[in-house]
């Protein structure tokens, strides 16, 4: 199961076009609807479009990529839609590809709903191909219809459907145009596109004698047989746990005999001949989409948009494009770091949380004659007085807010043309642009750039974006308390700030690159128009965006907020605290009240350099202290929420690996900092 329905008798919600359920309740399991298509092609419009409210995400089993599910009712039927991640190939090169892969292996839907770019009909149908292939009834809808009208392209869908055996629809997602319809189709159900057969001529006998041993399951023997010639490896274990080990071995003789026979030279086999096979497979879908294409598509004169288009080139142009990426990373600071971070925190941690919840709560919990419980509420480190705190009037402002101008810049179409600018940047610490897009994210709240990591193609690139998140990306709440901590020094001491941190994330992107076995995955995106932005898609996926925040770290807060309160109670803070002064006094050259702050920031990374910032002001640190305590808790250990997302994804190992790191490295940065700035006597 990908999820749960997150449902009762009282969770069924009718799609939006008035289908209600008429009173009859299914009865058994409800039947499935799959939702599958190319990333950013509207598909998670759709489906909040089906399914109304009740939604529920949670991890597909055993991997760390959510899955949303809902229910939907036509009439007196009810089902649970499934939106899967975006894939560009059933044949699995990533995480997201393998689970929309093994969704439809695990449970074989009543319907599958093909949501594809009526502008890319190519790199939907190699999909539509796949799907045939597996013998799963379908209903084709080719979204974005007013983009490809503007770009002068005509799809003829009465034809293609004749040629598909499909039922075929054309919508406009944002503006609920031809959704309808696509409700009607769907009530109506999908056939098998059996005329989309694709003849792999040399290979074909292979397949036919691989699919002989495939016992019979959800999906084709047939599309099963053109994975494994395909050196599909993340099929292996579902074909140990569901064939003989003699089976197997036959299978991989026959994939051999194959590599041996469609290898140039012969002795191209083995792994280079199972990639061969592999293009031989794709070259034969792609002559097969061509040939429908040609039949159904036609390009007409169009008055393009000049000034859209000159915008589109220039944001990606090696020149032109730095200014616009400056005014929307300045547009970004000023929405999230300064009305997040300053005007809607403020308002909420010193009006709501600080003139009303807290002081009412602490009133109530004065009743409470148990000290321990009264401290554990309303105490120093108090679920209400420091997690909810914390969490509320704090995070969730700037996470709010990150998550709009988020929304927004992935509708404009301007997060690709970011990561093109980004490329060359990242390449230098052994990843690719892609990787802009959590860093920028982790301006905001490290929590949740961590969870995007995800959009990187191997685990290689993941581990490395979320090493380096962890050390040295602040977010925008600590960013914030630093950038007003060093406006009292130099732009010298900026520069060296500066200069620390991006030295060593270079560094440490380098290192990471040539220590972790695999290589940088090639660096592919496709460029989308640039499109004003629909208000209700913006407030939808922010929402969706904010519940999950709200479910999945919150909680971490208050576990993190126990910890600290168990640590207190049993004394062991202090403890910590001095046996931390020896390094902090010794090394980095700061007053042992300092450790205190340290402690302090693996808690809550902006709370550490707060308690900084207070001691500078109050002339406890000197110039050269405060650059100092400025640089190292920029690269010290990722809050408590952080690590305990860190383990959540990739496991404890690589979160205590992680912090053992990053923990020494902060210190030698700052203690070299300390020591340079000393001995060549350097005033900031």
């Amino acid at each position: 199961m990908p999820g749960r329905t997150g449902t009762s008798g009282k969770g069924g919600v009718s799609a939006r076009d008035g289908a209600r359920d008429g009173g009859t309740q299914a009865k058994g399991p409800l039947k499935r609807i799959v939702l599958i298509g190319n990333p950013n092609v509207g598909k998670s419009v759709i489906f909040g479009f089906l399914t109304g409210r009740y939604v529920t995400v949670s991890n597909y089993p055993g991997t760390t990529v959510e899955v949303s599910s809902g229910n939907m009712s036509l009439g007196a039927r009810r089902y649970i839609v499934v939106d899967t991640p975006g894939v560009n190939n059933l044949l699995p090169m990533s995480e997201d590809e393998r689970v929309t892969r093994d969704i439809l292996l695990s449970d074989r839907p009543e319907l599958v709903v093909q949501v594809g770019d009526m502008k890319n009909l190519k790199r939907t149908l190699s999909i539509t191909i796949q799907l045939a292939e597996m013998g799963l009834p379908v209903v084709l809808d080719l979204n974005m219809e007013d983009e490809a009208m503007d770009s002068g392209i005509r799809v003829d869908k009465q034809a293609l459907a004749g040629m598909l055996g499909v039922p075929v629809l054309g919508t406009v997602a944002p503006e609920r145009r031809g959704l309808k319809e696509l409700t009607a189709a769907i009530s109506a159900g999908g056939s098998v596109p059996r005329a989309l057969s694709v003849n792999y001529r040399a290979a074909e006998e292979y397949i036919e004698k691989i699919a002989s041993f495939i016992p019979r399951t959800h999906i084709s023997g047939r599309s099963i047989a053109l994975m494994v010639l395909a050196g599909d490896k993340s099929l292996a274990g579902w074909l140990k746990a569901n064939l003989e080990e003699g089976a197997i071995e036959a299978i991989e003789a026959v994939r051999d005999e194959c590599a041996l026979k469609l290898a140039t030279p012969p002795e191209a086999a083995g792994e280079g001949g199972y990639h061969k096979i592999g293009q031989y497979i794709s070259e034969a879908r792609l002559r097969k989409v061509s040939e429908i294409t040609a039949a159904v598509l036609r390009k007409v004169p169009h008055k393009e948009n000049r000034l859209v288009s000159i915008l589109g080139k220039s944001m990606i142009h090696p020149l032109w494009g730095f200014p616009f990426l400056l005014m929307v990373l300045f547009g970004l600071y000023e929405f999230v770091g300064v009305l997040g971070a300053g005007t809607f925190v403020d308002f909420l941690e010193r009006v709501i949380f600080g003139r009303y919840l807290n002081p009412m709560f602490i009133k109530v919990f004065g009743f409470v004659p148990v000290p321990f419980i009264r401290d554990m509420f309303v105490g120093r480190y108090g679920v209400i007085t420091m997690a909810l705190s914390y969490s509320i009037a704090i995070v969730l402002p700037i996470t709010s807010t990150f998550f709009i101008a988020f929304s927004i810049l992935e509708d404009s179409g301007y997060l690709p043309r970011l990561a093109i600018m980004t490329n060359r940047f990242f390449k230098m610490m052994g990843l690719s642009g892609k990787a802009v897009l959590p860093m920028v994210l982790g301006l905001g709240c490290g929590t949740m750039a961590v969870m995007t990591t995800r959009i990187l193609e191997s685990r290689r690139d993941r581990l490395i974006a979320i090493f380096l998140l962890s050390l040295a990306v602040p977010c925008s709440a600590q960013l914030g308390v630093i950038l007003g901590m060093l406006s009292s020094l130099s732009m010298k001491a900026v520069s060296i700030w500066l200069l620390c941190v991006v030295g060593i994330m270079l560094v440490a992107g380098r290192l990471a690159a040539s220590i972790l076995p695999g290589e940088r995955s090639d660096f592919f995106i496709e460029i989308p128009p640039l499109r004003k932005p629909a208000f209700q898609n913006v407030a939808l996926k922010t929402a969706n965006r904010v519940v999950w925040y709200l479910k999945e770290a919150v909680p971490l807060f208050i576990l993190g907020t126990l910890v600290l309160f168990g640590l207190d109670k049993l004394n062991l803070l202090g403890l910590i605290e001095r046996a931390a002064s020896p390094v902090v006094v010794g090394v980095l050259g700061l007053p042992r009240g300092t450790a205190e702050a340290f402690i302090v920031g693996f808690l809550r990374r902006d709370y550490g350099a707060a308690g900084l910032f207070a001691m500078h002001r109050a002339g406890l640190l000197t110039d050269v202290q405060s650059l100092v305590s400025i640089v190292t808790i920029t690269l010290f250990v990722p809050c408590l929420a952080s690590f305990f997302i860190i383990i959540k994804e990739k496991g404890m190992g690589i979160a205590v690996a992680m912090m053992a790191i990053i923990t020494p490295a902060a210190i030698i940065v700052g203690g070299i900092l300390n020591w340079a700035l000393r001995y060549f006597r350097v005033s900031v």
